[in-house]
């Protein structure tokens, strides 16, 4: 009878399924397992790649933000600037205007005007330098003409006025008056330059 009982014993329990044999199965990693798993120096030099990757793209967009808020901060402060420079542009033929009608009566002929005439030419220059101040509230200022060195940034020459007095490609004569915004040149100021002296 206990000859049956081991064979019952025998027959239930499969060969190799003992705890002993278990545990060995189980220690021992498949090949099939360890070939899915990446080796822990590549994937941390993956890793690395990619940080490095990360902040460069991190660094690039920092910089284009910075580089837009410098261009909207440029532009921010070239409209205060320059946003009346096409207004300015306009009324300056109001100032030159201005400037017509007072010296349309010549110096002599002040002596002998009445004092209503008088007045009259008094308030046109007071009106004429009040105007130009405002304008220069803006930032438009006049372009000092009149014996400076012919420069083609601030100067338009209209004609050449033989003078061996003075030094070649001085402005002798101011026909219109230039003005300028800020940095910038509003109109330039149209002359006439000598020729024929010494050279400057």
């Amino acid at each position: 009878m206990s000859d049956q009982s081991n064979a019952n014993n025998n027959a239930e329990t499969p060969p190799g399924a003992d705890g002993t044999a278990q545990a060995s199965s189980l220690a021992q990693p498949s090949a099939e397992s360890s070939v899915n798993e990446p080796e822990p120096f590549t994937e941390l030099e993956n890793l690395h790649a990619e940080v490095a990757a990360l902040k460069d793209r991190l660094l690039r967009t920092m910089a284009e933000a910075e580089n837009v808020r410098r261009r909207a901060e440029k532009e921010v402060a070239d409209a205060r600037v320059y946003g009346v420079s096409n207004l300015a542009r306009e009324m300056l033929a109001f100032a030159d205007n201005l400037r017509r009608a007072a010296e349309s009566v010549p110096a002599e002929a002040r002596a002998t005007l009445d004092p209503v005439a008088t007045a009259l030419l008094d308030g046109l220059e007071v009106t004429e330098r009040d105007f130009l101040s405002r304008l220069g509230r803006f930032g438009v200022k006049q372009i000092e003409a009149l014996g400076a060195k012919f420069d083609p940034n601030l100067h338009e020459a209209l004609y050449e006025i033989p003078d061996e007095t003075k030094p070649a490609g001085t402005v002798a004569q101011v026909m219109e008056q230039g003005y300028t915004i800020g940095e910038r040149v509003l109109r330039p100021a149209k002359v006439g330059v000598t020729r024929g002296g010494p050279r400057a």
